[in-house]
């Protein structure tokens, strides 16, 4: 099993597998968290949780809610088959018009993409998701975009001290995969049917994890 010790490692690895979920789960060895040190993984010295946003940074893959609404990425290979798939033929527009989204994820989609990348804590604000008396649910609604693929995390940002020193949780920035890539790049693979790009995304994780349990591999990727 590699080990991963930095950003150029999680990049290295997502792009030799394609896809790679951050936590541990129901295909071994299928995880950031599997791959990683012990001693990396909550210590002193910087690991998984403070790589993740230069990992974005190197734009050799995408980070987001993407496996069964956990966290991980993905290379720039296969996540337009990913896009084609999860979107399955809408763009987020039509799919609203299509009845099939919130006003709520309306709401949510049209401040990321009129911002170009916003900070969780100023969505929040923006869109009224407020402590009293506002908006219910921002979590369910960013988490849904993102399995839709409409919707990423393009950095995370931390509070500094007055020394400099970086301090506490990193705040996510939110981005569209449009806005980060292009169009021509999230919408690569529509001309494939949603089905064909399951099939692909499907049979490439059987091919690497063939002792895994297919049912975890579907319920990572449905």
């Amino acid at each position: 099993m590699k080990l991963l010790r930095g950003a150029d490692d999680i990049a290295a690895l997502t792009e030799e597998l394609g896809f790679l979920p951050f936590f541990k789960n129901g295909v071994r060895g299928f995880s950031v968290e599997e791959h990683t040190p012990p001693e990396l993984w909550f210590g002193e010295n910087d690991g998984p949780w403070e790589w993740k946003g230069p990992t974005i940074r190197t734009e050799r893959c995408l980070y987001g809610k993407f496996f069964g609404g956990k966290a991980g990425f993905v290379s720039l290979k296969w996540f337009p088959e990913l896009c084609n798939y999860r979107r399955d033929g809408y763009d987020f527009d039509s799919r609203y018009e299509c009845g099939m989204a919130s006003v709520k994820d309306l709401n949510i989609y049209d401040a990321v993409s009129r911002y170009g990348s916003i900070l969780s804590k100023k969505l929040k604000s923006l869109c009224g998701f407020t402590k009293s008396g506002g908006e219910k649910g921002l979590d369910g609604v960013i988490t849904r975009l993102q399995m839709q693929t409409y919707v990423c995390v393009s950095d995370f940002e931390y509070m500094v001290d007055k020394y400099g020193r970086r301090y506490g949780w990193g705040v996510a920035r939110y981005s569209t995969p449009e806005a980060l890539f292009g169009y021509d790049f999230a919408t690569s693979a529509y001309k494939t049917e949603p089905e064909e790009s399951k099939e692909k995304i499907l049979s490439h994780l059987r091919g690497l994890f063939p002792s895994a349990d297919p049912k975890e591999i579907i319920r990572l990727i449905k």
